[in-house]
């Protein structure tokens, strides 16, 4: 590959990038729509995104990753490992981060889901039973001062949040981690999207009975049908494809750091269209969890290790 080619790799790896992860902040923006003014439960939105996205991916993969879709499923222990990762990391990540929003906004809710890195750090640590360096010791302080912030503005007396947006929040953090942790053997022998896809599609199965998908009755009009159609098409579907192939042409770290534009997408979007109002505290602590996420992708470099966003 010559010089001019590498380049032209590279910007487009950034600009994929960039872009997937301000359609993840949008997607959840139009989640938040849909709370507000459509009155949707976050149960049937999850179970919809996520059936509706499984399917999307694995077409995609159908065409391109016919015996990894095979292959994962014949595989007993690799097949168990999906099921395991499709429910309690996937489906719990989904269903906790839109709760996150529907009890507070997009971009608090994103912004306490980016808790998730420094919580894969602390876990890590523990099980390779080794202390944190300090540059990890740095960005989990940092991690704590910037939850505090969006907590309490500063105030230790009063939330600033619903004790429920903060429940949900910091579940969805947890969630994260396991999203993370969880499928990086299987996603290294099948590929990211085949798991995702398999993923989303069981998870959404699995949600659709336990949830008792069908005693949902929406009445879909314009609005509704554009802003489900959004976090399935762009937020999901789209927004997923195209951090794939960022990382494809960048790497992971890279593209886990460009990735930090998502929480930074969801607030702008939040404000500017719904008009949600953001105090400097919130932005203060929004800036200190991208440097945490920022200070851990780059330690990441060392060891060469994956993760793959909500």
């Amino acid at each position: 590959m010559n010089s001019s080619e590498t380049s032209r790799r590279k910007t487009r790896g950034i600009i994929f990038t960039l872009a997937g992860g301000t359609l993840w902040g949008f997607s959840g923006t139009c989640g938040q729509y849909l709370f507000s003014f459509e009155e949707i439960d976050p149960a049937w939105l999850t179970v919809t995104r996520m059936l509706w996205a499984g399917v999307l991916l694995l077409a995609f993969s159908f065409a391109k990753h016919r015996d990894a879709m095979k292959g994962i499923l014949k595989d007993p222990k690799d097949r168990l490992r999906l099921i395991i990762f499709a429910v309690l990391g996937l489906t719990s990540c989904q269903y906790t981060y839109l709760a996150a929003i529907s009890y507070s906004n997009a971009g608090t809710a994103t912004v306490l889901q980016y808790l998730g890195p420094a919580l894969v750090m602390i876990v890590s640590c523990f099980l390779s039973r080794r202390l944190p360096s300090r540059r990890e010791l740095f960005a989990a302080a940092l991690a704590i001062s910037g939850t505090f912030l969006l907590a309490t503005h500063g105030n230790p007396g009063s939330l600033a949040v619903s004790p429920e947006a903060l429940f949900w929040g910091l579940s969805s953090a947890v969630a994260l981690m396991l999203y993370t942790m969880l499928p990086a053997s299987i996603i290294s022998r099948w590929g990211s999207t085949v798991v995702t896809g398999y993923g989303m599609l069981i998870g959404g199965i699995f949600l659709f009975f336990s949830t008792g998908y069908w005693h949902y009755h929406v009445t879909f009009h314009m609005p509704l049908f554009l802003g489900v159609a959004a976090i399935v098409l762009l937020g999901t579907a789209l927004a997923f494809t195209l951090y794939l192939q960022g990382v494809s042409d960048i790497g992971s770290v890279k593209a886990s750091m460009l990735a930090c534009i998502e929480p930074v997408s969801a607030t702008v979007i939040s404000a500017v269209w719904l008009k949600t109002s953001f105090a400097a505290a919130d932005i203060a602590g929004l800036l200190l969890i991208i440097i945490t996420v920022l200070l851990l992708s780059k330690k990441d470099n060392t060891n060469k290790s994956k993760s793959l966003p909500e």
